[in-house]
């Protein structure tokens, strides 16, 4: 990974449910083929498929003067993906990343970043913005952004990455979509797998990606193939079974092309449909065919109120129309017919810059922007299937020393978790139980290195350090 700061993991101590220490256990063949499954499925987390529509929305991470500042905890409930905006370079350089939280210490940042977790919601970094441009020129450049990076994720515990970067970060000088030739696309896309990579490895998930670029270098693709026209596409073709969330921001924008040819003008109901259903059904350039993204992968990016951004808002009762046609619940509200009949009800969600101005009552009054996304996708929560939610588990600090914290990411009553671990040969250590939300557990007695631990027959890797 290269360069890494020597920054420990911090222990966080809750109240317990309890202390324990894991007893040991004999080893039989039924238990060694057990082993044998979970070391050959360990490293395999498959992305859960998206059940719901989701509300994003940023966060500043500075104090101005024309919105309110907000902790994780007072953004309204609606918004159950929160971004802090933003991760930007070191000074000096254009590619070593810092965030240091505002208007608190970084250990009452870390308890708001759990609190609004064990919510129910997933907190993600954002990496860019529009004043901090970030290039990669060589592989040094490369693993140093990687693993500062890194280092944030694992610090604050984020669920996942937001990349916008945007003053010409990202450029094209020649080659295509599936074979770029320009070195800051080939390197961010490979640094950008080496996070999720060891992401997977330490926290035992899958990280959350989603990409939020401006309109030119997406669908700009139509109109050149160069520059910035079209520059993220080979990212987002590279790492599309990664991506979580395409939202490109329909705002601050030129007039851009539609799939069938016509040219929309932003702020308009039509440039929110044209441009959302282009990045579902692809587009041809001159660097080759996009493919398209599903649709359950793309949300609507737009600012929550006119001063928010340099153009292209769009008033709630225009956006509710543009978002129920979108979804097949409603009408054609101007020129730009859909190719496909019937929408999008599976679309993704709703982007909003930013939950700070979103708050403002004199942005069409408080939340107007949530209540768009309420109002539209009410009908299609309501009529999905219903699940019962799938357990999930974080454990920390991994690598750990003597203490490993588990809790459990769902509401748990009283029910007993069975915890099992194993070394690397497939041979069980020791085994325990996770009693209600969270426990801890003591792993002095155990030699330092690399386990399986079970947790309700989810496996995890874990590094256990002197």
């Amino acid at each position: 990974m290269g360069q890494r700061k020597n920054r420990a993991y911090q222990m966080i101590l809750f109240v317990p449910f309890g202390n324990h220490a894991l007893s040991l256990l004999p080893m039989n063949r039924k238990t060694r083929l057990y082993v044998l499954l979970l070391l050959s499925f360990a490293g395999l987390f498959p992305a859960k498929a998206q059940a719901q529509p989701h509300l994003v929305g940023y966060l500043k991470n500075w104090q101005s003067a024309g919105t309110p500042f907000l902790t994780l905890g007072q953004a309204d409930d609606r918004y159950d993906y929160l971004v802090m905006a933003f991760a930007l370079p070191v000074n000096g350089t254009d590619y070593q990343m810092d965030f240091t939280p505002v208007g608190m210490s970084s250990q009452e940042f870390l308890d708001q970043v759990q609190a609004v977790q064990d919510a129910g919601k997933k907190v993600l970094l954002s990496v860019g913005g529009a004043t901090a441009p970030i290039t990669l020129n060589d592989t040094t450049e490369r693993n140093i952004f990687a693993s500062s990076l890194a280092d944030i994720l694992y610090e604050y515990e984020f669920d996942g990455l937001d990349i916008d970067l945007e003053s010409a970060s990202l450029t094209l000088s020649g080659g295509t979509i599936s074979a770029p030739v320009d070195q800051p696309v080939i390197l961010l896309t490979q640094a950008l797998q080496t996070i999720m990579e060891e992401y997977r490895y330490v926290m035992g998930q899958k990280m959350i990606l989603t990409f939020t670029p401006e309109t030119a270098y997406v669908q700009g693709g139509q109109s050149a193939y160069g520059g910035v026209w079209g520059a993220y596409l080979p990212l987002i073709h590279a790492l599309r079974d990664s991506i979580d969330l395409l939202q490109v921001q329909l705002y601050n924008s030129g007039s851009m092309y539609g799939i069938d040819g016509g040219i929309y003008e932003q702020g308009t109901p039509d440039f929110v449909i044209s441009q959302t259903e282009a990045v579902i059904q692809g587009f041809f350039t001159a660097g080759g065919v996009f493919q398209g993204l599903p649709a359950n992968k793309i949300a609507v990016g737009l600012p929550a109120c006119e001063d928010a951004a340099g153009g292209g808002y769009l008033p709630p009762e225009e956006l509710k129309n543009a978002m129920f046609y979108l979804t097949g619940q409603g009408p054609q509200p101007g020129a730009y017919t859909l190719l496909q009949a019937g929408g999008y009800p599976d679309l993704g969600g709703m982007m909003c810059w930013s939950i700070n101005w979103d708050a403002l009552e004199s942005c069409n009054g408080a939340y107007s922007y949530a209540q768009v996304f309420e109002d539209v996708f009410e009908t299609v929560i309501a009529t999905g299937e219903s699940e019962t939610p799938a357990q999930c588990y974080r454990i920390w600090p991994n690598p750990a020393g003597e203490v490993l914290h588990i809790r459990r990411c769902t509401e748990a009553g009283e029910e007993l978790t069975y915890l099992l671990l194993f070394d690397l040969l497939g041979r069980p250590v020791a085994d325990g139980y996770l009693a209600g939300q969270e426990t801890e557990i003591s792993l002095k007695d155990l030699t330092p290195g690399m386990y399986i631990l079970s947790i309700g027959n989810e496996p995890f890797r874990l590094i256990h350090t002197r």
